[in-house]
């Protein structure tokens, strides 16, 4: 995984590589970006959970639109947009965000499917552990979860007193 920041047009708005990994890490929710069978653009906001190392992971149901779209063409965008802060007297935006270019995997083991599960349940339900894992267990047999490997990441940051 390649934190990449070489193409944004706006290098005085780079973010650190940290503060990038941070935002992956802690961001509640993303926008996955495909294109459907017939060529046309799909985005949809989605939860996910990082890995700490080069995948993140989302979870579904077993058919829908967005396999589809993966099974058709398994490479994303995912875009991850942290805090934000509109400032009217100044006529712009404080914000963060970060976008990933990833290879999108399903058909996954059970066993890694059952894994991101857990890191979905530590992320999201951290006081549930031991019910995540009932859930989990109980509907795993109409969850499809999508692995997304990280190729390269960029961040973008602005942060100017109001």
């Amino acid at each position: 995984m390649i934190y990449d920041n070489s193409n944004v047009r706006r290098q005085n708005r780079l973010m650190p590589e940290d503060k990038a990994y941070q935002l992956l890490q802690e961001g509640e929710y993303g926008v996955m970006s495909m294109i459907t069978p017939e060529g046309m653009p799909y985005g949809i906001p989605i939860n996910y959970v990082w890995d700490g190392n080069d995948s993140l992971y989302i979870h579904c149901a077993p058919e829908g639109k967005k396999l589809r779209c993966l099974q058709s063409s398994p490479q994303v965008s995912f875009a991850i947009v942290g805090h934000t802060h509109v400032i009217s007297g100044k006529f712009t935006t404080n914000y963060e965000s970060i976008i990933l270019t990833c290879h999108a995997q399903i058909g996954l083991t059970p066993e890694e499917r059952m894994e991101a599960l857990r890191l979905l349940v530590r992320k999201y339900a951290p006081s549930f552990q031991e019910l995540g894992e009932k859930y989990a267990h109980g509907s795993f047999h109409r969850t499809e979860i999508i692995k997304l490997s990280i190729l390269s990441f960029s961040g973008k940051c602005k942060n100017i007193p109001e």
